[in-house]
Parts: C-alpha cells; sequence; structure tokens
C-alpha cells in the first residue's frame, strides 16, 4: 500500500497536503480495487487456460468458436451466468443460501491481502502474514458448510461435510511445514520470508538441507491442491454421487462464484508456495531482477516473477487434474493422516534440529551445488520425456491414418 499511496501523490496535485486518513483510505481503496478485479478477472484466464491444457492433453482443440481461438468463450461464459436466474429450492435459508458463496469468495480475496508482489509493492505487510493467511482461508470451510446445510438437500449437506473433513485434515500437514519454514527464517512476515531467499536459486528454501525442504515443498503444495478441491482430492464435488456436492442447489451467478473463489484459492496457494519455497519476486539469477540488460535499470520484474512462478504452479494444478483419477474418500483421509501429517511431523523436528545446530543453522554444505542442478536437470528429462512421447503419439496417429 505503500507504494500506491507514493504514486498518488505524484499523480494528484496537493495530494501530500490532504489529511492522513483521507490519504491513507484512499490508497487503500485502490489497492483493493486492484486486488478485486485481479480476483474477478483472474479465474476467467485460468477457465480458458485449463480448457484449452485439457485439449491439448486430449488431443482436441479446446475453445474455438467465440472469439479467435476462442478467447472470448469464458467472458460469454460469465455473461451467460450474470443473467441467469438464480433459482432457490424449496425449502432452503435464503439467506445463508446467499451468504455461503460471498463467505466462500471472501475467504478466498482476503489471502491476496499479503501477498508480497516486489519490494514495496505488498497491499498489507503484516508481521504475522502466515497466520493471517492460514486464518481466513479458514472462512471458506464455514462458507461451504453453509451451503451444505442451508440448501436443504442431502447430497449438498454429504458434499459440505466432505469437503470440511477434508480442508480440516489437510490443513494441519501444511501448517506443520509453515512451521518448519517459520523456524528456519525467524518471522510470520511473508515479506521477511522473501528477503531471506535474497541472492538467487541456491538460496531459495526449496534447496536448503538439501533434500529436506524438496519433500516440504510437495507436502504443503499437494496439502494446498486438496484444500482447492481438486483433483486427485475433489470428492466433495464428485458428480457421479453426489451431482456436483455443495453447491447442487445453486445457479446463475451463485454458482460462479463458488468458481470465481475455487480458480482464486489456486492462485493464492501457488503464491504463498512460491513465497515459501521459490523466492517469491526474486529472480532465478540477480541479473534478471531488472531490466537493467536493456539499458532501464529502475524498471524491476519482481511482479513478473511471482507471477510466473504463481501461474506455473497453477499449470502443474491443471495438468494433473487431467492427469490422476479421483481419490476415494478413504484413501483421501488415508493421504493425509498417513502419509502427510507423519512426514510433516518428521521434517519440523529434523529441520528444527538442524537449525538449532550451529553447523547446519543456514543449511548444509551442499546445499548451493547440488540441490539446483538436479532440479534442472530433473525438469529437462521431463521436457525431453514429454517432447518424445509427443513426437511418438504423433507418429502413431499418421501410421493410423496411413492404414
Amino acid at each position: 500500500m505503500d507504494f500506491t499511496h507514493d504514486l498518488l501523490a505524484r499523480m494528484v496535485t496537493g495530494f501530500a497536503e490532504w489529511p492522513f486518513w483521507v490519504r491513507l483510505a484512499l490508497a487503500g481503496f485502490v489497492t483493493a480495487f486492484m486486488a478485486f478485479n485481479f480476483m474477478a478477472v483472474g479465474p476467467m484466464v485460468y477457465v480458458y487456460a485449463e480448457r484449452k491444457i485439457a485439449g491439448f492433453m486430449q488431443d482436441r482443440l479446446g475453445p474455438m468458436r467465440v472469439g479467435p481461438y476462442g478467447l472470448l468463450q469464458t467472458i460469454a461464459d460469465s455473461v451467460k451466468l450474470l443473467f441467469k436466474e438464480a433459482i432457490y429450492p424449496r425449502g432452503v435459508d435464503k439467506l445463508l443460501f446467499l451468504l455461503a458463496p460471498c463467505l466462500v469468495v471472501s475467504g478466498a480475496f482476503l489471502g491476496l491481502v499479503v501477498v508480497p508482489w516486489g519490494s514495496r509493492l505488498v497491499p498489507a505487510d503484516l508481521n504475522i502474514g502466515l497466520f493471517y493467511v492460514s486464518a481466513v482461508s479458514s472462512l471458506s470451510v464455514v462458507g461451504l458448510i453453509m451451503a451444505g446445510w442451508a440448501s436443504n438437500n442431502k447430497y449438498a449437506l454429504f458434499g459440505a461435510m466432505r469437503a470440511a473433513a477434508q480442508i480440516v485434515s489437510y490443513e494441519i500437514p501444511a501448517m506443520l511445514i509453515l512451521l518448519s519454514v517459520v523456524v528456519m527464517v525467524g518471522s510470520l512476515s511473508l515479506q521477511d520470508l522473501v528477503w531471506a531467499q535474497a541472492g538467487g536459486l541456491p538460496n531459495w528454501i526449496i534447496f536448503r538441507y538439501f533434500p529436506l525442504m524438496p519433500i516440504a515443498f510437495l507436502v504443503f503444495f499437494t496439502a494446498g491442491m486438496a484444500e482447492c478441491n481438486r483433483t486427485p482430492f475433489d470428492i466433495p464435488e464428485a458428480e457421479s454421487e453426489l451431482v456436483a456436492g455443495f453447491h447442487t442447489e445453486y445457479s446463475g451467478f451463485f454458482f460462479a462464484l463458488f468458481f470465481m473463489a475455487e480458480y482464486t484459492e489456486m492462485f493464492v496457494i501457488s503464491a504463498v508456495t512460491s513465497v515459501l519455497f521459490l523466492g517469491g519476486w526474486w529472480a532465478p539469477f540477480p541479473g534478471l531482477q531488472s531490466l537493467e540488460m536493456l539499458g532501464y535499470p529502475e524498471v524491476g520484474l519482481g511482479p513478473v516473477w511471482l507471477l510466473a512462478k504463481a501461474w506455473g504452479l497453477v499449470f502443474v494444478m491443471m495438468w494433473l487434474r487431467w492427469t490422476l483419477p479421483r481419490l476415494r474418500v478413504d484413501q483421501l483421509m488415508h493421504v493425509a493422516w498417513k502419509v502427510l501429517v507423519p512426514v510433516a511431523l518428521v521434517l519440523v523436528v529434523i529441520v528444527g534440529g538442524l537449525v538449532l545446530w550451529p553447523a547446519t543453522a543456514y543449511g548444509f554444505p551442499w546445499d548451493r551445488y547440488v540441490g539446483w542442478p538436479i532440479f534442472g536437470v530433473i525438469v529437462l528429462y521431463l521436457i525431453a520425456a514429454w517432447w518424445s512421447a509427443r513426437n511418438a503419439a504423433q507418429r502413431r496417429r499418421v501410421q493410423e491414418y496411413a492404414a
């Protein structure tokens, strides 16, 4: 918000002479307006991207009819849902029925408040930012239970209870991983976590205490994906048995709010994961932090790097949706309580001991030279394997057409 305040001071004549509370309120309003529009427009981009990614993975074209390459398809869908009639089933609690999707969206939106985009580009740099994110994310649980109960529908109630059990279960390993990162950095502020990773790729937390923190990254990202109800953890919305789960009775704009919240939560979790493990707004190499090589050293690329990392993790979530099958309820709880929780507990104990031991207080000696090169080799191998499989599939199709 400091950046917004300074920007308004340069753009508005006499802004510095206004009362302090007016300047603070206006800067907060502008920041909230930008964050809200990012939340509102982002899901339309994510839905289009997911449909195109799904089409590519299934050898289809995806949306192609509305606009060039189907670019306007999600806009048309949004307009349709906006003007579609909202139907209220008999016996619903109308107030809670309407309040539930608003509460779910609020929980997703409030998480954006503490996401740092740059050294000064952060809506609110709270010294308890991680605690704040974990607290406001729990609002979605209340909203989902409210939606299922107010719908006066057994399937919706079953879906809401499943969602609540799933989110509460997977929050435990996620919080344990947060604790291990906080022990390493010594702060709950997201901005402090980013500053602790300054210096480029070798200093990112994911490559410290190698291979412990890569495992912590996988545990946290898996738990975050489960909290978003994304495949393979989308059993609360299992249409084969629950007809869509907690939002079965919703239509029109209120139905769209649930999906807006889901895609916003995907971005928030991906952004927080990037801040915790991938350096946040820091570039992989210091020379890429600005446009200095092009003669514009004053143009920083921090927001671009954070967006790239967050969108990369969002792509992984979409990729897994069209790759993995849905877990059963017992399998879902097994993964949370018998796999992720024990692993997270062990990581907290080990990392806490390593931080207290002076010889390993700042990581293992080999962290700077082992972790990120191995990661690069794995990424190159996956790209080569994907390219090889893609070419093999194309050759098979050519042979089938020729036959």
